[in-house]
């Protein structure tokens, strides 16, 4: 019987081709397998390109923006403390690719300044803004007939500004005003002399440079009114000139009868009267003011409370605005010394004698008028 197997020699030991010889890969086996191992990885880096490129891509370019973000830039900075300026504030999140980015597109020389961004915002609109720097502003409104104390309440209300700090300055005589009079007390010395306007300051501005704005601003309306050389031909001072404006600006309800206030005002004067204006009482009171002024009121003792002191006040009583200004300087001749409110409008009747009087008071009344 033939048996088909291995080839021995006459000791039975194997003849044939090598044992390793007899397992070993094909060569055309083994460079599939190189090139199966060299396209996974080539697989891997091109997906992790990708990768990348989305993940960049999203950092250029972010879906959609956050909320706005106030970003101050201060001067000399570089292009990496910008980068880091924006990240801190939550624009961008990574700041090599912004860095990177500038580069690639030739930015990066940027101004001090304050900027207006939004978190997440596109790469393309950040170089964009912060190649066009703005001014952070504040605005502050003083409306006419305000009080010293009621401006410095307004202006605390700015961002970083204190109402204690600027009426402490505008009580130290550290800011003047040209109308002030010499030896003013400095406690009262800018009362009327701040003119109501609305303002813009810059967020670097501070209390002392608001005070002087307002001070000069005054100033100059006041000598656009040629008030030192119209003073005189009413036979007061300027600052007597400006607490009568004052006056006028807190007792004429409509701006027609400004002019026959002030006339009412210098004629109670030349007649050595007491001005009995509630007005000065309600400064006298202050804070203690109720919001109607009672009889015993009238009885308080202080420099301004005109049923119990002849003349003017010794300081305005509230700030005065140009129109007022102007009725003080040019009031309408007439003989009154008396007027009230006597039409829901808020329009006066103007008296020459007490029987006028009380005859416009009786009409107020009969008008449902106080």
């Amino acid at each position: 019987m033939t048996t088909v197997g291995p080839d021995l020699d006459e000791g039975g030991a194997y003849s044939g081709p090598e044992s390793d010889d007899l397992y070993r890969e094909p060569p055309r086996h083994r460079g599939r397998r190189w090139f199966s191992v060299l396209a996974g990885v080539f697989l891997v880096l091109v997906l992790a390109l990708l990768g990348l490129g989305w993940w960049v891509n999203r950092q250029v370019y972010p879906s959609k923006p956050g909320d706005a973000v106030e970003l101050n830039i201060p001067a000399g900075s570089s292009t990496s403390d910008i980068a880091q300026l924006l990240k801190d504030r939550g624009v961008i999140t990574n700041t090599e690719v912004f860095t990177l980015y500038l580069r690639f597109e030739g930015q990066g020389s940027f101004k001090a300044g304050t900027f207006q961004l939004f978190k997440h915002e596109r790469y393309s609109r950040i170089v964009a803004t912060l190649a066009r720097p703005v001014v952070a502003v504040d605005h502050v409104t003083v409306p006419e007939g305000m009080t010293l104390a009621g401006i410095a309440q307004r202006v605390g209300q700015l961002p970083g500004r204190s109402a204690a700090r600027f009426l402490e300055l505008a009580r130290s005589g550290q800011v003047r005003s040209d109308f002030e009079p010499a030896g003013a007390d400095p406690s009262t010395g800018l009362e009327g002399l701040l003119f109501p306007d609305t303002y813009e300051f810059r967020r670097a501005d501070d209390e002392t440079v608001i005070l002087q704005r307002m001070a000069d601003r005054f100033d100059e309306v006041a000598a656009d009114t040629n008030l030192n050389q119209l003073a005189a031909a009413q036979g007061v001072t300027p600052y007597q000139v400006v607490v009568v404006a004052s006056i006028v600006e807190r007792e004429a309800k409509v701006p027609g009868d400004r002019p026959m206030v002030a006339e009412v005002v210098y004629n109670r004067i030349k007649q050595a009267m007491f001005l009995q204006f509630d007005s000065t009482v309600v400064y006298a009171l202050g804070p203690a003011f109720t919001g109607q002024v009672t009889k015993p009121d009238t009885q308080i003792d202080s420099p301004y409370n005109t049923y119990k002191n002849k003349g003017l006040p010794p300081t305005p009583i509230a700030a005065p605005g140009k129109a007022s200004l102007l009725a003080a300087l040019n009031p309408t001749p007439g003989p009154w010394l008396f007027f009230v409110v006597v039409d829901p409008s808020g329009k006066a009747a103007f008296a020459a004698t007490f029987a006028e009087q009380t005859r416009n008071i009786q009409l107020a009344h009969s008008r449902g008028l106080p």
